[in-house]
């Protein structure tokens, strides 16, 4: 069992950071800090448990009021760093 915590900075959101763990490849205790909080609790409970992949593959490029990014593309891309250290850690 691969066990990762990790908290991510967001940016041009109004979510500050991203709290989640990664166990076997799978996300789980997602917590959005800031942003429209039952829109980011109900996304936090539709991914747990979920594959990685699969999550950033729903949620990269979606866009929020014209911003080039949302809370949604932030987990995607907080998890393209969670992968990497994942890889360097475990390499």
């Amino acid at each position: 069992m691969i066990l990762l915590k990790f908290s991510y900075r967001t940016r041009g959101t109004c979510s500050r950071q991203i709290n989640f763990e990664i166990e076997d490849r799978k996300l789980r205790n997602v917590e959005y800090i800031s942003g429209c909080n039952g829109n980011l609790q109900g996304i936090a409970k539709l991914v747990e448990g979920m594959d990685i992949d699969e999550v950033r593959e729903r949620l990269r490029g979606i866009s929020c009021g014209g911003k080039p990014t949302s809370c949604p593309d932030q987990l995607a891309q907080a998890l393209d760093e969670a992968e990497k250290k994942l890889n360097s850690e475990h390499t």
